[in-house]
């Protein structure tokens, strides 16, 4: 993967070799080479012409108008997560961000996380942990501050153990990456993750190829070594958009009240709290 390639020439592909022509109205045809649709079926629903498709997908012209985004969005099927992620790479933000002050958590949220009864953290647009409270690194060692949890998800034999669906687990932080990579696409230290990831997980190429967008609601089953199963819901929630806090943003995981992973996670809080 060249993460200095067209962004948005390689998402358009990537989403239309998910579509089944017959998802779409067409007839697939019995020699038919490639996955998904061909780039002038494409063309043809979005009602645009197949020469400036291609202009786009090989990045000779990189932004579209917006009538013609949602046009391309509709053809894809796309929902509203994956549609705002391609009118951010047709029309990205031009912006110089302070890296330094973007590896700090935003003012007041270390706080704010160690006063929740559940699993939570500060986590950056990279998905570097910057604040964590203290349930949450009992509850995963990819949680704690200065972690990649994205690279220690992928790369320690440890996440295979902790996540009992890891391939959900791996596909839900990827595709959060995504979604936060699409905001600033020519931001080099992203870039430069998504190259090192490539190189380092076929699991990443895989998950990254799908090109789903976004954190997915939904329950995390975890094999805790000291409290057993846990099953937990996630959630996320950004931060304000403001510059020194770009693509911050809150996870936090909760269990159904009174249920078996609710005890667990009490378990784990007592563990976790100083003598």
């Amino acid at each position: 993967m060249d993460p200095k390639a067209n962004a948005l020439g390689g998402y358009l592909r990537a989403r239309r070799q998910q579509v089944r022509p017959e998802d779409v109205g067409l007839v697939p045809g019995a020699r038919r080479r490639v996955a998904g649709l061909r780039r002038e079926e494409l063309a043809m629903l979005a009602g645009i012409s197949a020469e400036y498709y291609l202009r786009l997908e090989v990045g000779r012209d990189k932004n579209p108008s917006p009538q013609v985004v949602e046009a391309l969005a509709r053809a894809l099927r796309l929902d509203i997560k994956a549609t705002k992620y391609l009118h951010q790479l047709a029309n990205p933000i031009i912006s110089r961000w302070d890296h330094s002050v973007l590896d700090a958590a935003a003012e007041g949220l270390d706080d704010l996380i160690n006063q929740l009864p559940f699993p939570a953290i500060v986590a950056s647009r990279y998905q570097d942990v910057l604040a964590a409270n203290s349930i949450a690194q009992a509850l995963s060692p990819g949680f704690t501050p200065g972690q990649n949890f994205l690279r220690w998800r992928l790369l320690d034999p440890a996440a295979r153990e902790l996540y009992v669906d890891w391939e959900d687990a791996t596909d839900a932080a990827v595709s959060g990456l995504r979604e936060l990579a699409g905001t600033v696409p020519d931001d080099p230290r992203m870039q430069t993750l998504i190259a090192e990831l490539s190189s380092a997980s076929s699991r990443f190429r895989e998950s990254w190829a799908r090109a789903n967008v976004g954190y997915r609601l939904g329950v995390l089953h975890m094999r805790h070594p000291r409290v057993g199963d846990l099953y937990l819901s996630r959630n996320q929630l950004i931060v304000p958009h403001v510059p020194h806090a770009a693509g911050q943003h809150l996870l936090i995981y909760r269990a159904e009240p009174g249920s078996d992973s609710a005890r667990a996670l009490d378990e784990l809080r007592s563990l976790s709290t100083p003598a």
